[in-house]
């Protein structure tokens, strides 16, 4: 099974501006999706007072023919990633930053402090923990994670770069009450130079330990050091020149402690040297291990099955065809509550490329069927993050996007590169290649699209009418309940630009449940961050999907906590938990009451079921 876009080439003089200023549609991609009058989901953006306001900042290329260019290919490194790190049951955030000595940003969530309850309130506590280094001049900060890689109860923070990473272990507050953390990044095995765009954590040889696997966008070459321009995807469409991917098990050090060690070739995943943009996991086949989806810029995706071996088999010609379309991010959800996990990849779909996304429903036979243009999801511009989550409550997943490349002058860009685009000779792979891009606009002043889950298999756009229709130039998204009333609330990222907190305002709406979970941790137990643990929730005769996972979503890592919206249930029948040790659990409802609480956020251990926050 083959799909095949049509090449650029083919496209060329179809990219240009209608006399109108409308572009068109992809064929057959049917009208766009139904606007809704009234949408029930309001925001309120408050990043400022929140303090949450920063402004990431590319990274200069100074004294090479063509820097500007090299920057546009480096500039999605404006991430952001959610984790309570210390442990307080209030998600705190980390923003990076990407410029020569410009630092990162913790910022821990005071919200539930005496004082500060009348809103959301972050405050930095960046220099104390001593976390917001990565950007010198060698390296670029590129993306965060937290997830807890020595199973100590305290997320870790991993911070990708274009460089070799950096592993700050979490070693609990100080006796002043102050964040600690030691850089231990050398010292767990993590010393190979990459190019790492994006990183998720997940255990993928079921040991109870989480490993980590890397998306690597160029070659391992250092950008900042280049001694030629051949630096570019040698082919628009189908590039093998990339960084491609790198795996690294989580395994005992020598001593004590825990070390890495790469596993990319012993677990079939090596073959694979195409420009990884994002990754994402998750249970596709419902077979108990986490499967891998790769969204390729310049080529195909990859759907790789976790064989539960600690190898992976690649099932993307059978699963979903190969494409030549720009993936830029992954995201796993049941947006159509059948009990199977479905895939979201964000495309460019403007005057410079006419893709459109991908919704690949989850057929159950190990195939999957592209639905964006009949859910009407098909159209979010120059797509990057794209996260699911239930911003009403009423059951559904509704789906918010970001995008916009390069917003700056009145002039456009794209007319100078179609013209590099249609002449026969021209080498892609060289930076010199390109016309200069100077203070032109390309692909800028998008607006962000937020498509509403309709409930009956199609979405609504409104972002508009929910006050999340900015124009900045969109990079990442975290999903988390920052204020802990029921009601999720949003983080997007910007290069260049600064980062934006979206409060939830929505009018009361449906019933929700939010549930922490904790895995034992090995030798018998799981993760202690549980993350791949699959969770069933049952109630009034409907059931709802979720799995935990490890930084799903372009330049976003979200919260661990899982979110249920339910609409207008009066209770809870049935939570079953499978564990990513196997371990199958289930929470009945007692006679008259719920199995867990409605409205309020209950912590689950594994072996213990519920227990005290």
């Amino acid at each position: 099974m083959t799909r095949r876009s049509p090449t650029l080439l083919g496209l060329a003089f179809l990219l240009l501006p209608t006399p109108s200023g409308a572009s068109p549609m992809p064929e057959g991609a049917g009208p766009e999706a139904p606007i809704a009058p009234a949408a029930p989901i309001r925001f309120q953006e408050i990043g400022e007072r929140a303090g949450v306001r920063h402004v990431h900042s590319t990274r200069r290329f100074t004294g090479r023919h063509k820097a500007q260019v090299l920057e546009m290919f480096t500039a999605g490194g404006a991430a952001v990633a959610v984790g309570d790190f210390d442990g307080d049951g209030w998600d705190d955030l980390f923003l990076t930053d990407s410029d020569l000595g410009k630092p990162s940003h913790l910022l821990r969530n005071v919200t539930g402090d005496e004082g500060t309850r009348d809103g959301i309130a972050f405050v930095d506590v960046t220099a104390a923990a001593g976390v917001g280094g990565g950007n010198d001049e060698s390296s670029i900060v590129a993306d965060a994670l937290w997830f807890d890689h020595d199973n100590d109860g305290d997320p870790d923070l991993l911070v990708a770069r274009f460089g070799t990473p950096l592993l700050y272990r979490n070693l609990g507050p100080g006796p002043d009450g102050a964040p600690r953390f030691e850089e231990v990044a050398a010292a767990s095995g993590l010393t190979a130079f990459a190019n790492t765009i994006a990183a998720i954590a997940f255990d993928y040889d079921a040991d109870g330990w989480l490993d980590l696997l890397f998306g690597n966008y160029f070659q391992p070459k250092n950008l900042l050091r280049l001694d030629t321009t051949k630096v570019l995807p040698e082919d628009l469409d189908d590039a093998h020149n990339g960084g491609g991917l790198a795996l690294w098990r989580n395994v005992p050090a020598e001593g004590g402690g825990r070390r890495f060690v790469e596993t990319t070739a012993e677990a079939g995943l090596a073959g694979h040297t195409g420009w990884s943009l994002d990754l994402g996991h998750g249970d596709l086949d419902g077979d108990g291990d986490q499967d891998v989806y790769v969204a390729g810029d310049y080529g195909t995706d990859l759907l790789f099955w976790n064989d539960g071996d600690g190898t992976f088999t690649d099932g993307t010609e059978a699963a979903i065809g190969f494409d030549t379309k720009k993936g830029m991010n992954v995201d796993l959800a049941d947006y159509d509550r059948d009990g199977r996990l479905d895939v979201f990849v964000t495309n460019i779909t403007d005057e410079y490329m006419r893709e459109c996304n991908m919704l690949w429903h989850n057929e159950g036979d190990g195939t999957f069927l592209d639905l964006s243009r009949e859910t009407g999801t098909c159209d979010s511009d120059w797509g990057w993050a794209g996260k699911f989550a239930d911003l009403d409550n009423d059951g559904w997943e509704d789906l918010f996007t970001v995008n916009g490349l390069r917003s700056a002058g009145e002039e456009n860009y794209i007319p100078l590169l179609v013209e590099t685009i249609i002449r026969p000779d021209v080498d892609f792979s060289d930076l010199d290649s390109y016309p200069d891009i100077g203070g032109r606009t390309w692909s800028g002043y998008q607006r962000q699209r937020l498509f509403r889950n309709q409930g009956d298999g199609t979405f609504a756009e409104v972002g508009a009418a929910a006050g999340v229709d900015n124009d900045l130039d969109g990079r990442g998204i975290a999903v988390a309940d920052f204020d802990r009333d029921g009601r999720l609330d949003l983080v997007q990222t910007n290069a260049d630009q600064p980062s934006l907190l979206f409060r939830n305002v929505s009018p009361a709406g449906g019933r929700w449940v939010q549930l922490d979970l904790a895995g034992a941790g090995p030798p018998e137990g799981s993760n202690r961050d549980a993350i791949g643990a699959r969770v069933t929730l049952s109630a009034g005769g409907e059931t709802w999907l979720r799995e935990v996972d490890g930084g799903n979503g372009y330049a976003g890592q979200s919260s661990l906590r899982l979110h249920f919206g339910l609409g207008d249930v009066a209770r809870v029948d049935a939570v079953e938990i499978r564990w990513p040790s196997g371990r199958i659990e289930r929470i009945a409802a007692p006679e008259g009451g719920s199995a867990v609480a409605l409205d309020a956020i209950t912590r689950i251990a594994e072996g213990h079921g519920v227990v005290a926050p």
